[in-house]
């Protein structure tokens, strides 16, 4: 199979976003750069564990991240860009600091036989398929915001049991009778 590789070194756009209500939502990592849109198909832990990580990593580097400009003054809370067509449901993401040019890399890939990030040279013609995008520290922090808004804005949860109520209600394990 050909890999398709898709590395979006100044996206105008890269957002977590949903589709469909709470309880039934698919949640997506879109990344846009002038009329090339790629859409992946990502768990909401993942979109939960992403935003975590990034914000943990924008802490680390905060002393050391130059203040650039990257197009993210203002909130994007639009949404997806349409249509959407998924390309892969991710696997493995990878996160990392560019130190040279400031910017945060973010890799992701669909899932592969043993679990782990295959780690291929970017002209590898075979393989697995790979999003590379690199953004600067205020587009991730909007990232981080907008994801961690998207993750709480699901189904409530039990005060009991935590799990999400349905808008029919749930089996409590908490609160049944033995």
């Amino acid at each position: 199979m050909v890999r398709r590789f898709f590395d979006f070194d100044t996206p105008d756009r890269f957002v977590a976003g949903v589709v469909g209500q709470p309880g039934d939502r698919t949640f997506y990592l879109q990344a846009r750069q002038g009329h090339a849109v790629v859409s992946l198909v990502i768990e909401k832990v993942q979109v939960a564990a992403l935003a975590g990580r990034l914000s943990q990593l924008l802490d680390a580097v905060e002393d050391r991240a130059p203040q650039v400009a990257d197009g993210a003054a203002t909130r994007d809370d639009e949404p997806l860009d349409e249509p959407i067509v998924e390309v892969f449901r991710i696997g493995a993401l990878a996160l990392a600091w560019d130190e040279t040019s400031g910017r945060v890399v973010i890799e992701a890939q669909p899932p592969s036989a043993d679990g782990d990030f295959a780690e291929l040279p970017d002209n590898a013609t075979g393989g697995l398929d790979l999003l590379r995008v690199r953004i600067g520290p205020e587009r991730a922090r909007d990232f981080v915001r907008r994801a961690a808004a998207l993750v709480v804005a699901g189904r409530p949860s039990c005060p009991f049991c935590g799990q999400p109520l349905d808008p029919g209600g749930h089996f409590c394990p908490k609160t049944s009778l033995n």
